[in-house]
């Protein structure tokens, strides 16, 4: 066997199903293998392995054992000549395989190899080539210095950003997302290290494979997408603990002692600086936009009172103690207000700043009024003060807004624009599966793969066109059809508009799931179509229940209603085989060949389809079929066995 493709799952079914999908593409001509192992997730990946990939050999732990000793398990039975470690966050092209396994053959001192990653939106992966990160390169990466200085050939270390993202390179370590190496090497230098739970296991085999006599080459002659869609955030300082943790680990495995301490003390170090940059950012986040609020208005105060003073008394008429302590505390009490009513949330809403402003101007009145004669300076000031804030700070809102500064969108729900790449009869059903979502896009149009499909109504254009077709019609993302279009073709498209401001969503065929990302720093984004509501074990109780109270009021009827049925003996055969459970008064429309995408469920007598004059399509069968397991209400079977109870004597299929 040439290749074992071993792939960690952990509660990402949808990432997983789209990530099988390219590679059964891409094995095509291979002798190939394919684990899973599934870390114990409780989304369902298990059952979608078995009902939608059974050549795929599964293992299923029953806790989550961590990355290290999942691959381990797999790669004990693993019989091909090359091990391929794989996240299931990633998609590969249809060559990708092809290509790494050929240079591979042709480079005998490789040892393992690595390829060219991008993330949701084609940008390129820096983690695609990385140093070996000693205790310098560690230093110059946590503080910074290898991004402010990426050509450096010594601060640039850790990424290898000095080296060029489109030629092969030897490089130290491989990103654990594409790990392909050689069965042979990996019986010298061992398995993966199962001391490390999530992160620095790639690390620690890339050194080894070295330090075995092996190179690890960097190959950017094939790409494929990483959604980056770990449960930890780069920025977190659970994160960093995890990931720094982990590189102590690997020190003190491979270091020698004084080396430790050095890598032990910048470790430490970081994880301390980290903490504090965090704080800080998040205390700075909280309260710069209301100090900058008070600032503004008091400027302001600082304008309107002398020129107040002119036109209606004179100079210097109100005391200094107003400016100094009593227009402070009306700005403190605007500001108390827009926070208490939420002007201060992110995304930015108008109406929240001006609701908190009233409510402040009002507590300022109901004061103003409650204290001493000596202390009330003037109500004219207070009520032209709120003008001015009510005035300047949507204002300003506004203009950040408008100049892109982050933090400072508008709370407006604009709908998102949505093309759709793919063939006409695809494209309509990744059309209605986005209707079924809470998205509740504008989808523009679809983009034409031939030139016969570009005339119809709805398309926009050719796919040779899309650069053009994103300007004129203002997209802003493009959900591109598996089924029609290769991996590679995405890929590609992908890499050349990477400069444009849209993002990528990829619909596997056959799939209730259309997934992408928006950048490398969050999970992948997810259109799901909530499919699993008729498998709820609530829904499965009450359906349960209904059919046998449907089955006694139909026993108790009988002696009025017997005569009223056709098949009287088909009737009594539907009434034994609903009190035992194997089937049900209601279910899916008959669809044998998009059946096995839906959730399991036991056969009907009755379903939605009867209520049609003609058999529905089969593409209206599979929307009526897919609404039915989305949203499930009893009350929906009720009311189709009421206006049909004359057909429960239907042989029910299945």
């Amino acid at each position: 066997m040439k290749l074992s493709i071993i792939i960690v799952n952990y509660n990402v079914k949808h990432f997983l199903e789209q990530c099988l999908h390219s590679v059964f593409r891409a094995l095509n001509g291979i002798d190939a293998e394919v684990y899973v192992v599934d870390n114990h997730s409780l989304d369902g990946s298990c059952h979608l392995v078995r009902e939608k990939f059974p050549e795929v050999i599964l293992i299923e732990n029953h806790e989550n054992t961590g990355y290290s000793k999942a691959n381990n398990q797999a790669m004990r039975q693993a019989q091909g000549e090359y091990i391929l470690l794989l996240n299931p966050d990633t998609v590969v092209e249809e060559d990708t395989f092809h290509k790494t396994l050929c240079f591979m053959d042709e480079h005998p001192e490789a040892g393992g190899l690595g390829v060219k990653m991008i993330d949701g939106k084609g940008s390129f992966l820096p983690e695609s080539k990385r140093g070996l990160p000693t205790p310098w390169v560690a230093f110059y990466k946590i503080f910074g210095l290898s991004k402010i200085f990426p050509s450096s050939k010594k601060l640039g270390r850790y990424h290898l950003s000095y080296l060029r993202n489109d030629q092969v390179h030897s490089v130290d370590i491989l990103c654990g997302a594409f790990m392909l190496m050689r069965k042979t090497t990996l019986d010298l230098t061992g398995l993966l290290d199962e001391t490390f739970f999530m992160y620095g296991e790639d690390i620690d085999l890339s050194y080894r494979i070295l330090k075995a006599g092996y190179k690890n080459y960097y190959y950017p002659e094939t790409t494929i997408i990483h959604y980056k869609g770990e449960s930890t955030r780069k920025g977190s300082i659970n994160y960093v603990k995890m990931f720094y943790q982990a590189m102590l680990i690997f020190s003190r495995k491979h270091f020698s002692e004084g080396n430790y301490r050095i890598y032990s003390f910048f470790i430490h170090l970081a994880i301390y600086f980290r903490a504090l940059l965090a704080i800080t950012q998040r205390i700075v986040s909280k309260i710069y936009l209301p100090i900058a609020d008070f600032i503004l208005i008091y400027i302001g105060y600082r304008l309107i009172v002398p020129l107040w003073e002119r036109i209606m008394f004179e100079p210097g008429y109100y005391p200094e103690v107003f400016l100094k302590w009593v227009v402070p505390a009306y700005i403190l009490i605007w500001i108390t207000g827009i926070q208490v009513s939420g002007g201060y949330r992110k995304p930015v809403s108008l109406l929240r700043i001006l609701r908190g402003i009233f409510w402040g101007t009002l507590t300022i009145l109901i004061a103003y009024s409650l204290m001493d004669e000596q202390y009330r300076f003037s109500r004219a000031l207070i009520l032209i003060g709120s003008v001015w804030a009510l005035l300047l700070l949507p204002a300003t809102r506004i203009i950040l807004s408008q100049l892109k500064i982050k933090g400072f969108e508008l709370n407006i729900q604009r709908q998102k624009r949505i093309a759709i790449a793919g063939r006409m009869e695809e494209a309509t059903r990744v059309k209605n599966l986005l209707h079924l979502t809470p998205v509740n896009p504008v989808i523009v149009g679809t983009i034409s793969l031939s030139q016969e499909e570009s005339s119809h109504e709805d398309a926009l254009g050719p796919i040779s066109q899309l650069r053009e077709i994103i300007q004129v019609n203002r997209i802003d993302e493009i959900i591109f059809c598996a089924e029609d279009l290769t991996s590679a073709e995405i890929i590609r498209t992908m890499l050349d508009l990477s400069k444009l401001d849209v993002t990528y969503k990829i619909a596997p065929p056959e799939s209730f799931s259309i997934i992408g990302s928006n950048s490398i720093h969050t999970a992948g984004d997810l259109y799901l179509v909530d499919v699993n509501a008729i498998t709820k074990r609530t829904n499965q109780r009450q359906k349960r229940w209904l059919d046998l109270i449907v089955l006694v009021s139909v026993l108790f009827s009988l002696p009025v209603t017997f005569w009223f049925f056709k098949c009287k003996s088909q009737l009594l055969i539907n009434m034994g085989r609903v009190f035992t459970g194997r089937i049900s008064w209601v279910g899916y429309i008959p669809d044998e060949e998009h059946s096995g995408n839906l959730p399991g469920l036991k056969p009907g007598v009755l379903h939605q389809g009867i209520m049609f004059q003609l058999p529905p399509p089969a593409s209206q069968k599979r929307q009526l079929n897919i609404l039915y397991a989305k949203d499930y209400r009893i009350w929906n079977d009720l009311e189709l066995i009421a206006k049909n109870w004359i057909k429960l004597d239907t042989k029910p299929y299945g």
